[in-house]
């Protein structure tokens, strides 16, 4: 009997994959471990290998489009099987990544089939994983048509099933507020083009809708001088060694040095390194700090491991190579999942003060500004200082204000007194 090739769960927190490139064609002969298609999401994409050898048969899933977790997308057939073309997949090319406008107008419902396929003890034919998902999700077999050789029934025709209500919430979410057709009735016909939603930025809008409507966000703004920062930074970087190129080994930023003092400042004040459950406060141990990285289409969150325990050199080098494989889109899922804290810097592009939208599991997350070069008192004249405003959004249901601003307070001193990251 053929082999399944599924779209597989690469994420926890998936219910979608959209298949980005096919390494194969139709009808070509494939061994065990060929890679088969690329997988994207909206933090990676990953290539998926074929589970047996033979010769594959494509279904109906054009690239590009958004396919349910657990959809068979392919066949492949054994040596002695016959390689009969495969139709099962998704519906039509239409349902590939649909404008935001198209997304809020629910798909008519599936017709069921007046007789499912049986065996001959009357047995509904099923795969094993379409049966699993069945019994998980409570649909009735008996309800079914499949699309799988014979009519049996195929996890394919589980996700399709499900399609309906599994979207609901996400159009509802992207929807909120006019829907596309109102909208696109306000500007005049040929004024504007649509670039429909990708997997990535479809996921990103439906997170930061639900973090904000479910999330008690409050903001604590505070002002760093980075003067000692700076010049502890000139000579850290003058002084780091040379490779074999005669290039240096490493070279600071100032976010490496936000990094480590953010994860610090949770060890001192541990009440605000938590993260919020239906069931339970979580305090971790270890302060865990993702980093917003921008790519084209969108943004990954990359996570730096126990940063408290390394050294800003070793921060350096781990986040550029994180950044590298964020951009290349070669993230798995530990470099991501996960995490107790963020910190988002658009200092860079010369941004002074803004607020972040907190990233569940998170339970706060830092807006850092730029660098700004301002007159302060000192002994009652001005003095030339570098400031830096950075904005702390807390989740109220784990972290209250108090909290919030102790840990505020432990990350400016160790910014200010950058001595102490090296204690």
């Amino acid at each position: 009997m053929a082999t399944e090739v599924i779209l597989p769960k690469v994420d926890m927190d998936m219910s979608t994959g959209t298949i980005a490139v096919w390494h194969v064609k139709d009808g070509d002969t494939v061994k065990k471990g060929q890679p088969l298609f690329d997988i994207e999401t909206d933090k990676a994409a990953m290539e998926i290998e074929s589970p047996a050898e033979g010769v594959i048969r494509i279904g109906n899933v054009p690239v590009k489009a958004v396919v349910p977790i657990g959809t068979v997308v392919a066949l492949v057939y054994g040596a002695s099987e016959e390689a009969k073309p495969f139709t099962g997949g998704v519906a039509a090319p239409a349902a590939a990544a649909p404008a935001v406008a198209d997304v809020a107008k629910p798909a008519a419902a599936q017709p069921a089939a007046a007789a499912p396929a049986t065996d001959a003890n009357g047995k509904v034919r099923a795969t094993p994983l379409a049966r699993r998902l069945a019994k998980q999700q409570g649909i009735a077999l008996a309800a079914l048509s499949g699309s799988g050789p014979r009519g049996r029934i195929v996890s394919a025709d589980i996700a399709t099933a499900k399609a309906v209500p599994a979207k609901a919430p996400g159009a509802t979410a992207l929807a909120a507020g006019m829907d596309g057709d109102a909208v696109r009735a306000l500007y005049p016909p040929g004024s504007f083009s649509v670039t429909p939603l990708d997997g990535m930025r479809r996921t990103i809008a439906q997170r930061l809708v639900q973090s904000k409507q479910t999330v008690p966000h409050f903001y604590l703004t505070a002002t760093c001088t980075l003067d000692e920062l700076l010049a502890v930074r000139e000579r850290l970087n003058a002084h780091a060694p040379k490779t074999a190129d005669k290039t240096p080994a490493w070279k600071l930023s100032v976010n490496d040095f936000v990094i480590k003092a953010l994860a610090l400042a949770l060890q001192r004040v541990p009440a605000a390194n938590v993260t919020f459950t239906d069931e339970g406060i979580l305090q971790h141990q270890v302060s865990d700090v993702g980093v917003a990285v921008s790519v084209d289409g969108g943004l990954f969150t990359p996570v730096v491991r126990a940063a408290e325990t390394k050294s800003l050199s070793q921060i350096s080098i781990e986040m550029k190579t994180l950044a590298a494989k964020a951009r290349s889109r070669q993230l798995k899922p530990a470099d991501y999942q996960g995490g107790t804290t963020a910190v988002s810097n658009l200092g860079m592009f010369g941004v002074e003060q803004f607020n972040a939208i907190i990233n569940p599991p998170h339970a706060t997350i830092l807006a850092v500004g730029a660098g700004v070069e301002t007159f302060v008192p000192v002994n009652r004249q001005p003095v030339l200082k570098t400031q830096m405003k950075v904005t702390l959004s807390c989740d109220h249901r784990a972290v209250d204000g108090a909290v919030g601003a102790e840990l505020l307070k432990a990350f400016r001193a160790f910014v200010e007194e950058p001595a102490l990251m090296m204690a």
